[in-house]
């Protein structure tokens, strides 16, 4: 059991198989010309399996593979039926312009849930964003994971002037498809020009909902980061992250594995913990990992505080958000 000084208990595990992407959305990555990790400095296929093992030795019983965009990885069919095999919840955080070709091992590895990025239903938006020209290759495969029956999760960053008016879309869309549409307050990570203007509130979100539905808040599960809501005779859900205004950390159970085998405690955390070297060298890393899991602050790494509105990101000492793994 791998349990922090607040009496967390931590089963949950994300894995970055990659700090590659296919799309350039501002927020995640610094620039265009960013620059990946080489393949010798990644955790190999071998590796991950071998390393994910030790933590589910430890209590982990769900991971999440990220990236980056984690289908880019050429090893990802051999690393996902690798994991399958584990006594785990295995699943995934994607783009989705990949998923056409890697649904059918999906379904084979028993993967029932998967995560979409998406921040617009406009494609000229989507193309401003991600500066990929893919909007109707990714809204498809959202439907082939919808007609597979896979449960789909739609991650929405709402940003104030850019995409918090698609709201109400967002939750239209989900009053006959099963679909389950989680807005996220803008998070501020190394130079994603984040700004406090641009955060769109959990307040803010849900008095855009008020202009057009009746809902009724939904019982959130234990370590949920979400608080979930469901509008009247509507198929599908919505959700709020509320990161910014009204953080979730006392219940967290979350702990990262970047592509590089650097492992953080929490998404907002100023230090890691190296695990690839001393696994590469043959030592016990459970040691390592435990003392990880025993630095980790009470709350959102110890630097943004109370108030976002104070927060001063020159003085956050953090990756981007590419190269952590979401």
């Amino acid at each position: 059991m791998l349990l922090d000084t607040h009496q967390r208990t931590h089963d949950y595990l994300r894995i970055s198989l990659t700090d590659a992407c296919n799309f350039r959305c501002f927020y995640c990555m610094p620039n265009e010309e960013i620059a990946v990790t080489p393949n010798s400095q990644l955790m190999s296929t071998e590796e991950i399996l071998d390393i994910a093992k030790i933590f589910v030795a430890l209590g982990v019983r769900k991971i999440r593979l990220t990236g980056g965009e984690p289908l880019v990885r050429k090893e990802v069919k051999e690393i996902m039926e690798g994991l399958s095999t584990l006594p785990i919840q295995l699943t995934m955080t994607s783009n989705g312009v990949l998923v056409h070709k890697h649904i059918d091992t999906f379904q084979q590895i028993g993967m029932k849930s998967i995560n979409i990025s998406l921040d617009t239903l406009h494609a000229t938006k989507f193309l401003a964003l991600t500066k990929r020209d893919q909007f109707q290759q990714v809204k498809n495969n959202i439907d082939l994971l919808l007609d597979r029956h896979f449960k789909v999760k739609i991650n929405v960053v709402v940003m104030q002037g850019i995409n918090e008016e698609e709201i109400l879309d967002f939750v239209a869309w989900t009053k006959h498809i099963p679909i389950h549409i989680r807005f996220i307050e803008w998070m501020p990570f190394d130079q994603n020009k984040w700004s406090k203007e641009k955060v769109f509130s959990y307040q803010k979100i849900l008095a855009s909902v008020d202009q057009a539905y009746t809902y009724d808040k939904l019982d959130d599960k234990p370590h949920a980061t979400t608080k979930k809501y469901k509008c009247h005779h509507h198929a599908g859900t919505f959700a709020v992250i509320s990161t910014m205004t009204a953080p979730f950390c006392s219940s967290c159970n979350r702990l990262r594995l970047t592509a590089d085998g650097k492992m953080k405690n929490c998404l907002f955390s100023t230090s890691e913990t190296d695990i690839l070297t001393p696994f590469r060298q043959g030592q016990n890393i459970i040691p390592y990992i435990q003392q990880n899991v025993k630095r980790k602050e009470a709350a959102l790494g110890g630097q943004l505080g109370d108030d976002y509105t104070l927060l001063d990101t020159t003085l956050l000492e953090n990756r981007s958000m590419i190269a952590i793994g979401g």
